[in-house]
């Protein structure tokens, strides 16, 4: 069934104001420019995997309406890094966006449009006026019947102008590596010509393809992949790949007995792919290509871990980002980044799994189905066989005790605070920021190095431990380089004595020496600044609007198919109302104490095609709709006692 969005009243739209433009030649463009044009504007982030979703969502949107539709990408960041120009750029040009973007640093913009979580998307109509407001990801079908709606509209009136928009392309680079992600060492034989030492397989992002490097991390031996992004089994010159991330080396016995060598987390095809070196054949492990979310039954606190069966290729994968072979437990381990989750795959049998995770974006420890993350990144193991993950969107190391119970692992936090915390501070690790990393690497006496790639730097945790003189050293957090270009990945080179660094927006691998004193950086904790609400300390009613979109009814077959979860930061700001509930209103208690804090919400609504009053089919189709806030609040006399939010975001 095809989403119907509700028109908005009639709302004049408003300037769009912010530091400079991409992709438009260096020309300023304001809705004057595009008046006669049906314009989206994509508010977006691009440390948000949900963002990067709705580019790839609204490509064959852009494609299709190319003559009337003009989508416009206006970048208010989350994080610090995200606000320099030259990183903005960066990722303009990595993730190959064709319209233009207004980069908004001071979130105007954002303010003007009262958008209130990444992504959001607003749609105005050829004579200036907001059309509709959505939030989230998953609204295609939708907007494609406002975008036909509105164009046949507007050229009844006249006021439909057909041609090309701003958009102007940037002149191409040509580089041997194009935002390489990340890499790992040949430590085997790869087929007959393998006597060089010091190769490396390294995930090519920008190229679409995955390579090997020759010892001087210049040289490409051999690759897979055509260079174009898309979808695509086959040989090493006619397979293709789209955004390629995680790779991971399989045991020699084990990848005789698949048939494959190394397993590719192929992003943005939401899929696992894998690589037979000797035949240079690329096949396809895991996805159907479809990108996950959780299954609409699952709308209640009861999420668990567990097998997804063994058919792979018919389960929906999200943006696997790295991928392990794990020693402890015999599977490959994936930070299934865009459900939040670690999942694991048996090559023999076939079998994936949810490992750990409920799905829910947030930084909760515990037992590994109960716990939440948020868009894990990078994974390594160390010797005990724990698992150490790099959350990105919480900016902290978090670690699965996999030594103590393989079947039941707990999930522990050892640097990071939550969402919207980050900074550059080393110290005690209770006290230590990380700034978005993106890779992980255990060494072998048991410290672990993470690329903390908003930070420009490599960063060391090293557990409590007792020294040559039996006396014990507290655990701490160290900077080892910095400096560096949004560094992605880190491992150990074979020597032992140097780090080999994936530095991204350098388009390079790079050696480190291992210092023999690290530095000692502390520039300070900071939060995520965007405009706060000002509520009334006391009783505040939340209330989150959902209408079940046109041709669906709400899945009411197990009970209330909407759920709440609210928790604060600082937790003393809510003094009732946290957890998690059935419906989608909530009393909170504010503590008059607390003069600031955020708000975090989660909101979730089942729904399968089907006409009200009517029964649900038996295999009918079935959607979860989901949105996450983050709200900063400050607590003022006279300030909102009522608090709405939309699921399905229409003004």
């Amino acid at each position: 069934m095809t989403e119907t969005i509700q028109r908005s009243a009639r709302v004049r739209a408003s300037e769009l104001i912010g530091r400079g433009w991409l992709n438009t030649g260096g020309k300023q463009v304001t809705l004057e420019d595009l008046r006669g044009k049906i314009v989206i504007l994509d508010f977006w982030t691009f440390c948000c995997i949900n963002c990067l979703h709705v580019l790839d969502e609204l490509r064959p949107l852009e494609e299709r309406f190319h003559d009337v539709l003009v989508t416009v990408g206006v970048h208010s960041p989350k994080f610090e890094h995200e606000a320099d120009p030259d990183a903005l750029a960066a990722a303009v040009e990595r993730y190959e966006i064709e319209h233009p973007v207004l980069d908004d640093p001071e979130l105007v913009t954002w303010q003007n449009y009262s958008a209130r979580a990444w992504p959001t998307l607003v749609v105005i109509d050829p004579e200036g006026y907001i059309a509709a407001s959505l939030s989230g990801e998953g609204h295609v079908a939708g907007l494609t019947s406002l975008v036909e709606e509105l164009a046949a509209e507007h050229e009844a009136k006249g006021t439909l102008h057909r041609g090309d928009g701003p958009y102007v392309a940037p002149e191409p680079v040509s580089r041997t590596l194009r935002f390489p992600s990340k890499a790992v060492p040949v430590n085997r034989t790869l087929g007959a010509d393998d006597d060089a030492p010091g190769r490396f397989l390294v995930a090519d992002t920008g190229h679409h393809r995955i390579v090997e490097l020759a010892d001087d991390l210049e040289t490409v031996t051999r690759s897979w992949g055509t260079g174009e992004k898309g979808y695509g089994d086959g040989g090493p010159e006619s397979a293709q790949f789209n955004e390629p991330q995680g790779l991971a080396l399989l045991p020699e016995k084990l990848a005789a007995e698949v048939g494959y060598d190394i397993v590719v987390a192929d992003t943005v095809n939401h899929r696992l792919r894998g690589i037979n070196v000797a035949t240079g054949d690329v096949t396809t492990l895991a996805g159907n290509g479809v990108q996950r979310l959780l299954d609409a039954e699952r709308t209640r606190s009861d999420v668990v871990v567990g097998s997804l069966g063994t058919d792979p290729l018919n389960v929906s994968l999200s943006s696997p980002w790295d991928v392990l072979w794990s020693e402890s437990i015999g599977r490959v381990i994936v930070a299934m980044a865009g459900t939040h989750q670690i999942f694991s795959f048996d090559p023999l049998t076939g079998e994936l799994a949810v490992y750990a995770g409920t799905g829910l974006e947030g930084l909760v420890d515990g037992a590994a189905g109960e716990s939440w993350f948020a868009q894990t990144s990078g994974l390594t193991e160390d010797a005990a066989g724990d698992m150490w993950i790099a959350d990105s969107e919480t900016s902290s190391l978090r670690v699965l005790r996999v030594s103590q119970s393989p079947e039941a692992p707990a999930v522990e936090t050892v640097v990071g605070e939550g969402l919207f915390d980050f900074g550059f501070r080393d110290g005690d690790p209770a006290q230590a920021r990380l700034q978005h990393p993106l890779g992980v690497t255990a060494l072998p006496d048991g410290s672990v190095l993470v690329a903390d790639t908003y930070n420009g730097a490599i960063r060391r945790y090293q557990a409590e431990h007792l020294a040559a003189d039996g006396s014990t050293v507290p655990a701490q957090v160290s900077t080892v380089a910095r400096g560096l270009k949004e560094p992605s990945d880190v491992l150990l080179d074979a020597d032992g004595t140097t780090l080999l660094v994936v530095e991204t927006n350098a388009h390079q691998l790079v050696r480190i020496a291992v210092p023999e004193e690290y530095l000692s950086v502390d520039e300070g904790a900071a939060q995520t600044q965007r405009p706060a609400t000002a509520v009334a300390p006391g009783q505040v009613q939340l209330s989150v609007g959902f209408s079940a979109p046109t041709g669906q009814k709400l899945d009411d077959r197990w009970g209330d198919p909407t759920q709440l979860q609210v928790s604060s930061t600082p937790a003393e700001l809510l003094m009732e109302g946290s957890g998690t509930s059935v419906g989608l209103q909530r009393t909170l208690q504010l503590n008059p104490e607390i003069s600031a804090g955020v708000l975090h919400i989660t909101a979730r609504a089942a729904a399968c095609d089907g006409a009200p009053g009517e029964e649900i089919p038996m295999h009918a189709a079935c959607h979860l709709y989901q949105q996450d806030w983050g709200i900063p609040v400050t607590l003022e006399e006279g300030g909102d006692s009522e608090l709405h939010l939309d699921l399905r975001g229409v003004k």
